[in-house]
């Protein structure tokens, strides 16, 4: 019961980030002063979905790039251990460690004044319930029983409802709450064991989770109670994460009004106001830090109807997909969003794309494609999923990126096993356990086909759909059905945006051709055991101007971005694996000259060549150079690479 409701209700995970304290522009203050934006309607009245989700376990990953990763990241998960990461839980609630607590971000001592010590524990939670749910490997609820348990002691020992492993115990948020001192980033860390709670409860079903999440939210509903309005979004102006839309989330599991109250009082109005009326005073805050309060949003449009949450939460997305956005689908310098105009100041950063930005551009992405399955939408998701997502974990050790940045001769930088938990380390746990979620989506008649992806989705009893694809090796699809016995469906399959034209045949005979981009093509007839489907998808190598900077391109072969495979020149072994994630782009600056690249990018793309595997290409450079590979980014791993390239001379638009 619970589980159906949840599922209905659209229960999405946490979200992440390490934004400190976000610079909000005076102007947002004047117009939360001016403004009277109605929190919550006299009657909440929640928004039908459009499309639905296929639960995680009615999709199956098949053999590719995709299952490997979820492979590797299967592999991190079972090596870490529950009770180094419960250590300081169990020091705050005066019981005994079982064991020695991890470093980096986790230790006692390193990060003290940041308060994210417990981050950590939330997202493995997080992580191991949606591995669970997408491969019902027992290992995994098992550690999401054993965490959830413990917890439940915790609590239970503590006797407040609050759960944290901050140094200074319990006392800290006492401080924050009662004394004003919104030092570092608790509710940040806080909401990433919430979202633990809550995704224990939907991916495992475990009853215990939901007694412990809804204990935790009744401490938060009566610590902040004494607040007034103006203490309280003063109080948001540190990073929270989502806690707006965790709350937003318990309500719909309990009913329990007082939660969607609290959710709607968690909303930082300076961000919220402006979003609801179609203004973007987004320069200079911290990226990770507003995301998640836009999820809050849509979250909160879902299960109110509130017209001001729509508006800003689509505005938005568009407004950073369409505006800030790098050819790799990922946005920001340093963590932060620089004026659209500056693209060409901040491009060769080592420290842009952080992947937490990402991870939930894609569960916004997600949410909003519920409300209105636009193939933009998910032309977006696969953008991102293929080149940051998958792009930010290393093929050899499963551990994962912070930033990826677009510095030439620059490298991925990866964290350690059980020294460097960043919020990316978190999130990471979580992006490549749910790699089958986005794939399919459904309707009461139709099945969506959004993402090439090798799988196979059951539609109901009896009724499944089989992908093989070696996409985007190879530029095609192929889907199968599988039914007991006849079945009129409508097959929806993207147009992708990248692709020029697109032939689909049914059972070896041409039926449709498309030449509307970033649209769907409708199948509406009924299906035999064994129909076969096949897709024609053209992909073709193009140059990808910087916005506002013509000279500064990056090559795409369809959806894949192609970088530079520029070698180890100057790398010593292991120097990729970096502990403090604060060191990116303070290292690898011995000095070093890349290819250069030059004349029209036209000429370019129609001057490559082949360079016998899938995806690769050779590109004409100019100097001591007289070609450059381009190969996939998200293949490039310990090795210097190059994403943009600024042509010499100055060349025409693209």
């Amino acid at each position: 019961m619970m589980q159906s409701k949840l599922s209905r209700r659209k229960m999405l995970q946490g979200i992440g980030g390490l934004g400190f304290t976000a610079t909000t522009p005076n102007v947002f203050a004047t117009q939360a002063a001016a403004t009277q934006v109605p929190l919550l309607n006299p009657a909440p009245s929640p928004v039908a979905r459009q499309v639905t989700p296929f639960a995680l376990n009615d999709v199956e990953l098949m053999p590719g790039p995709f299952f490997q990763a979820r492979l590797r990241c299967q592999q991190y998960l079972l090596s870490l251990e529950p009770d180094r990461m419960l250590h300081t839980f169990r020091v705050n609630a005066g019981l005994p460690p079982k064991a020695e607590v991890y470093g980096g971000w986790e230790s006692n001592s390193t990060w003290a004044d940041i308060h994210c010590q417990g981050h950590t524990l939330g997202h493995y939670l997080s992580g191991c319930a949606l591995m669970y749910g997408a491969t019902q490997d027992a290992r995994f609820k098992q550690r999401t029983d054993y965490i959830v348990s413990e917890l439940r002691d915790c609590q239970t020992a503590s006797k407040s409802g609050l759960i944290t492993a901050f140094p200074e115990g319990n006392s800290l948020m006492e401080t924050v709450l009662s004394e004003g001192k919104y030092t570092g980033v608790p509710w940040y860390t806080l909401h990433k064991i919430y979202a633990g709670l809550r995704d224990a409860c939907l991916y495992t079903n475990n009853p215990t989770a939901r007694e412990v999440l809804v204990r935790f939210c009744d401490w938060a509903l009566t610590a902040t109670s004494p607040l007034t309005d103006a203490q309280f979004q003063k109080m948001l102006e540190s990073e929270h994460g989502g806690m707006n839309e965790v709350l937003a989330d318990a309500y719909a599991m309990t009913g329990d009004e007082r939660y969607l109250s609290l959710a709607n009082r968690f909303c930082h109005q300076s961000i919220l106001i402006p979003l609801a009326m179609k203004r973007d005073y987004l320069d200079g805050l911290h990226a990770n830090t507003q995301i998640p309060k836009i999820i809050g949003f849509r979250r909160l449009y879902q299960e109110t109807g509130q017209k001001d949450y729509q508006v800003a939460s689509e505005f938005f997305w568009k407004t950073v997909v369409n505006t800030r956005s790098f050819v790799n689908g990922n946005h920001g310098d340093n963590e932060h969003f620089f004026p659209p105009a500056q693209f060409s100041e901040h491009v060769f950063s080592a420290k842009a794309s952080e992947t937490c930005c990402e991870y939930n551009m894609l569960k916004l992405t997600k949410m909003l494609f519920e409300d209105n399955p636009s193939a933009a939408y998910a032309d977006f998701y696969e953008r991102a999923l293929y080149n940051n997502i998958l792009a930010s974990q290393d093929p050899d050790t499963g551990m994962v990126t912070y930033f990826q940045g677009n510095r030439p001769g620059y490298m991925k930088l990866y964290c350690t096993p059980v020294d460097s938990f960043w919020c990316c380390t978190g999130s990471g746990m979580e992006n490549h356990a749910k790699y089958n979620e986005s794939i399919y989506f459904k309707s009461a008649d139709a099945v969506y086909i959004n993402l090439f992806i090798p799988s196979t989705v059951r539609l109901r009893p009896g009724v499944s759909l089989a992908q093989t694809a070696q996409f985007p090796e190879q530029a095609s699809t192929k889907l199968q059905w599988k039914t007991d016995a006849p079945i009129h469906f409508k097959m929806k399959i993207r147009h992708p945006y990248w692709c020029k034209s697109v032939t689909v045949k049914i059972n070896g005979k041409t039926v449709l051709t498309s030449k509307d981009a970033s649209s769907y093509m409708e199948l509406d007839r009924e299906w035999h055991n064994g129909d076969v489907v096949e897709v024609d998808l053209p992909m073709h190598l193009r140059a990808v101007a910087l916005p506002g900077e013509e000279r500064i391109v990056a090559f795409v072969y369809g959806p894949v971005l192609l970088a530079g495979a520029l070698g180890r020149e100057g790398i010593s072994t292991g120097s990729d694996l970096n502990v403090n994630e604060r060191l990116y782009g303070s290292v690898l600056n011995m000095p070093f000259t890349p290819p250069t690249l030059s004349g029209d990018p036209h000429d370019l793309v129609r001057q490559a060549k082949p360079a016998g595997e899938a995806l690769h290409f050779d590109i004409p450079a100019s100097g001591s150079d007289t070609k450059v590979r381009l190969k996939p980014y998200y293949k490039i791993a310990h090795e210097r690479y190059a994403t943009y390239w600024k042509l010499s001379p100055e060349i025409s638009a693209v």
